[in-house]
């Protein structure tokens, strides 16, 4: 079991860089300037959530590997420090992993966070937005983040990105896209 965790901790403080995707599943490929894959997932309070709940706002849409790990805890925990400017910019901040809704809650209390974490306990959407792996036997999301435009197009992608500085790459991109399409 220690050996298990330990596992996984290297794998969210390494970003995933170096994990091949699953054998015989086709991920999809989303790209800037498509519409965003469409999901219905459960967040940590038994509420449900679609894209189009935030069809005219921005959407910061991540996928982390796992909940109460260091590298997805320094994520959840800058997003969480940065919530308030990322809404005054107008985008809503949803968390995605294939940690179940009791996890979730868990983690959501535990570090105080503000913002929906969707139950992807199916893979489904992982594997619709091309970020799901594997290792030592188990199934992750990569970490990998989408900002979605007001229209629920992807306006960019972050991959391999640094969980500690992510929130505020996305805040100062936000503020530029949202000047170019005005």
């Amino acid at each position: 079991m220690r050996r298990i965790l330990i596992m996984l901790a290297l794998i969210c403080l390494s970003g995933l860089a170096a994990i091949p995707a699953l054998a015989g599943v086709k991920l999809g490929n989303p790209q800037v300037g498509q519409a965003a894959p469409a999901f219905r997932l459960e967040d940590q309070n038994g509420h449900w959530h679609t894209p189009a709940d935030y069809h005219g706002h921005w959407l910061v849409l991540y996928f982390y590997p796992k909940d109460f790990t260091p590298g997805c805890t320094t994520e959840v925990c800058a997003f969480r420090d940065a919530v308030i400017k990322l809404r005054q910019s107008g985008a809503d901040v949803v968390g995605i992993s294939l940690d179940d809704v009791k996890s979730h809650a868990e983690f959501a209390a535990k570090y105080h966070v503000p913002f929906p974490l969707l139950s992807d306990a199916r893979r489904q959407v992982a594997i619709n937005y091309g970020v799901l792996t594997s290792a030592v036997g188990m199934h992750f999301a990569k970490r990998t983040t989408f900002l979605i435009d007001p229209n629920g197009k992807i306006a960019k992608i972050y991959r391999d990105v640094d969980p500690e500085k992510n929130s505020a790459q996305v805040l100062s991109d936000l503020d530029t896209l949202k000047k170019a399409i005005h």
